[in-house]
């Protein structure tokens, strides 16, 4: 067996083991799916009626989108918080003292947060069609827009893999990460038309690649208002592309930073 083979094949037992986990541990993923259904609705019916969107379009219609992004880059955090709980735990140390490879921890971890957004976005998308929200495209412009969630989430979570080994537990996880994520998802385009924000916080979301994933799954899932003028700024008019440079940039700088960090980790313990 060759070593990528090996270490495909231990980071899906690591995988498994974690999915088991939300299996054995089901508030967590109840609490999980409830947060981003409150979101809707409350985005939806009790800030929505104050919130125009331009050329009359419809707020719910353009809500989802951003509570997707919103939800995916939240749902983050848990990947941080599961790796700082299995130090904490001594679990990582469990973990190297069986014949298997380094490298399959971080894989696993970030791989079973895939299927935890999968069940996320279903739970949102049912919830969404509920308040109105449809998708007006093809099949596969549609599924397009959710994978392309997918991959940016997929992305992020090596961020906070990072964090979750920097700190010391994972309560300090979650207080670190709304630190970074509040600022990244408010100031786009998620909740608001960027034509309501003020200089230079209009720039900054323009330039925000969750404003990217954003307006990219309202593209593909036909959200868009075709009555409304079509951004000016490069990344909202190539959103796809603009998120795919930063799904490719956070991959590149964080994969290995995550890796070296959990080497030193593993080490000091």
């Amino acid at each position: 067996m060759t070593s990528l083979a090996r270490t495909a094949r231990d980071a899906g037992v690591v995988a498994k083991r974690n999915l088991i986990k939300i299996k054995r541990v089901p508030d967590l993923l109840v609490f999980t799916l409830i947060s981003p259904i409150m979101f809707v609705l409350l985005f939806a019916y009790v800030f929505g009626g104050a919130i125009d969107v331009p050329d009359g379009g419809s707020y719910r219609t353009f809500l989802i989108g951003g509570i997707f992004a919103q939800t995916v880059v939240f749902g983050a955090t848990l990947t941080g918080a599961g790796l700082a709980e299995d130090i904490q735990k001594g679990i990582i140390d469990r973990f190297r003292s069986l014949p298997m490879a380094r490298s399959a921890v971080l894989a696993g971890r970030t791989a079973s947060d895939v299927v935890n957004n999968v069940l996320v976005l279903i739970v949102m998308s049912l919830t969404g069609l509920v308040v109105g929200w449809r998708i007006t495209t093809s099949v596969l412009e549609g599924l397009g827009g959710f994978l392309l969630l997918l991959l940016f989430a997929y992305a992020f979570s090596w961020v906070m893999a990072y964090v979750g080994l920097l700190v010391p537990s994972p309560e300090v996880v979650n207080n670190a990460s709304f630190v970074v994520i509040f600022p990244l998802t408010f100031i786009s385009n998620a909740f608001v038309p960027l034509e309501t924000l003020v200089e230079p916080l209009r720039t900054l979301a323009a330039w925000n690649p969750v404003s990217a994933v954003t307006q990219a799954a309202r593209e593909l899932f036909g959200n868009t208002n075709p009555l409304a003028a079509p951004p000016d700024d490069w990344p909202l008019q190539n959103p796809v592309l603009y998120t795919l440079i930063w799904t490719v940039i956070i991959l590149v700088i964080f994969v290995p930073l995550s890796s070296r960090q959990f080497q030193r980790t593993t080490e000091r313990s």
